[in-house]
C-alpha cells in the first residue's frame, strides 16, 4: 500500500513536533523555490545557498509560529527568505537597486568563481529555469513581484509606486507566486542521487 505524502500544513506540524526527517521533506519540497527567490535577490550562489540552509535551520526552530490562516507554507518560506537576504544586503550595505522594473537586470553577474565546471551548470540551469518562470507571468503580475521579493518593496510601496489599490497588489503578488511556484515544480529535475548533503546537514543541527 503506497504510502500518503502529507500535505504543507501537516508537515509543519511534524516539524514543530521534532519528527524525524520532517525538516529534510519540506527541503526536498521547497529548496529550489527558497533558492530561486535568494539567487534573485542576492545574485551570489554561494550565499544564496547559506540563506536557503537559514532558511530551513529557522523554519525547523520556529515552525510553531506559523499560522495557516495567514498563507500558505510556501508563502511563508518566501517570505523568510525575502527577509534574510534583505537582511544580507543590509549587511553589507548595498542598496536594492529600485529604477528598474527589467527582469534581464536582475541576473547573475559574468565570471562568478563556481567551485568546479558541474555547479557552474548547474547554477546556470537555475537561473534560466527561474527566468523562465517569470517570464511566464502577465506584466502586472511580475512588475509586483519584482518590486516585492528582488526590489525589497513593502506591499505599500507598491501600491503607491504603481497607483494601485492595495488589495489589488496583494492578489497580484499572491497570484505570481502561486503560478512561479507551479512553473518551477513543473520544471524540477529530481535529484538521482536520492540524498542531499544540504538536507543531512539541517537534521544534523537537532
Amino acid at each position: 500500500m503506497r504510502q500518503s505524502v502529507p500535505d504543507d500544513v501537516s508537515l509543519i506540524k511534524r516539524i514543530a513536533q521534532a519528527q524525524n526527517g520532517a525538516v529534510s521533506e519540506l527541503y526536498d519540497r521547497y529548496n529550489r523555490l527558497v533558492f530561486s527567490v535568494a539567487l534573485a535577490i542576492l545574485d551570489d550562489p554561494a550565499i544564496a545557498e547559506e540563506v536557503t540552509l537559514d532558511v530551513f535551520v529557522h523554519v525547523w526552530r520556529k515552525a510553531e509560529t506559523y499560522r495557516p490562516e495567514r498563507g500558505k507554507v510556501s508563502t511563508w518560506l518566501v517570505a523568510i527568505t525575502r527577509h534574510k537576504a534583505i537582511d544580507v544586503l543590509r549587511w553589507q550595505n548595498s542598496r536594492v537597486k529600485t529604477n528598474n522594473l527589467n527582469w534581464d537586470e536582475i541576473s547573475l553577474p559574468d565570471g562568478l568563481a563556481i567551485r568546479d565546471q558541474e555547479e557552474n551548470v548547474e547554477i546556470s540551469m537555475q537561473k534560466e529555469r527561474v527566468r523562465r518562470a517569470v517570464a511566464q507571468l502577465s506584466v502586472d503580475q511580475r512588475q509586483a513581484l519584482v518590486l516585492a521579493y528582488f526590489k525589497g518593496y513593502t506591499h505599500l510601496q507598491i501600491a503607491k509606486e504603481l497607483k494601485q489599490p492595495l488589495g489589488t497588489i496583494k492578489t497580484r503578488i499572491r497570484l505570481a507566486m502561486q503560478n512561479l511556484r507551479r512553473s518551477l515544480q513543473a520544471d524540477q529535475v529530481p535529484d538521482k542521487s536520492g540524498s542531499d548533503p544540504t538536507a543531512y546537514s539541517i537534521d544534523k543541527k537537532r
